[in-house]
């Protein structure tokens, strides 16, 4: 997910097959299975619903957006074939408004933006999260400029471990690092890629 209009993302999500797959991130569910006890959770950019559904299994009440009609569709469409509800909404992610300290978690998986954007968006997140909430979030690296594997090959919107510091600098870093990982995540996301990985806590 990237700030591309939603046109581009509707295109993106118009087929009958799952874009980036039925099975959540896995860095994501690495985290997301180690948190205490389910609350409510906040996903923007969730594409197709993958993410969302696996945490809604766990027992978590899902608030999930994306600027995506078919997004929405598609994600609807695979809560109901396992038996899941999740809050979904249609909503342009720079737009976005929810209520501050409302949040146990929250998740970003792949949404780029270019830097004044970025920044924006994720105070959002930070402020939607009430203290002590956690947020779990994976992106491509600037290392990703060049690679197949997916995501934007626009510099400015490929991150940097200092990019992240600075956006999160008021939470606690639980986790920070930047890697290479093989990702198996549908036609689009598929082979070796660099990823900057992030866990933080909300401290007040």
């Amino acid at each position: 997910m990237s700030d591309f209009k939603s046109n581009f993302w509707d295109e993106r999500y118009s087929f009958e097959e799952y874009v980036y797959g039925t099975e959540p991130n896995q860095f994501f569910t690495e985290q997301i299975d180690i948190f205490s006890t389910p609350g409510k959770l906040l996903m923007p950019g969730e594409g197709e619903g993958r993410n969302a559904v696996y945490a809604a299994k766990l027992g978590w009440h899902v608030d999930a957006f994306d600027q995506s009609i078919n997004a929405q569709k598609k994600a609807l469409r695979l809560a109901k074939k396992n038996e899941m509800n999740i809050n979904y909404q249609v909503t342009d992610l720079t737009k976005f408004y929810t209520e501050k300290n409302k949040y146990d978690a929250a998740a970003i998986i792949f949404v780029h933006f270019n830097s004044e954007k970025r920044s924006v968006f994720h105070q959002r997140i930070i402020d939607s999260l009430k203290p002590g909430g956690k947020l779990i979030l994976e992106s491509f690296s600037k290392n990703q400029l060049g690679k197949s594997s997916g995501g934007p090959q626009n510099l400015e919107m490929l991150y940097s471990l200092e990019d992240i510091k600075n956006d999160f600098k008021e939470m606690r870093t639980i986790l920070l690092e930047e890697k290479n990982v093989i990702l198996n995540e549908g036609d689009n996301h598929g082979g070796d890629a660099s990823v900057i990985r992030y866990v933080g806590e909300k401290l007040n």
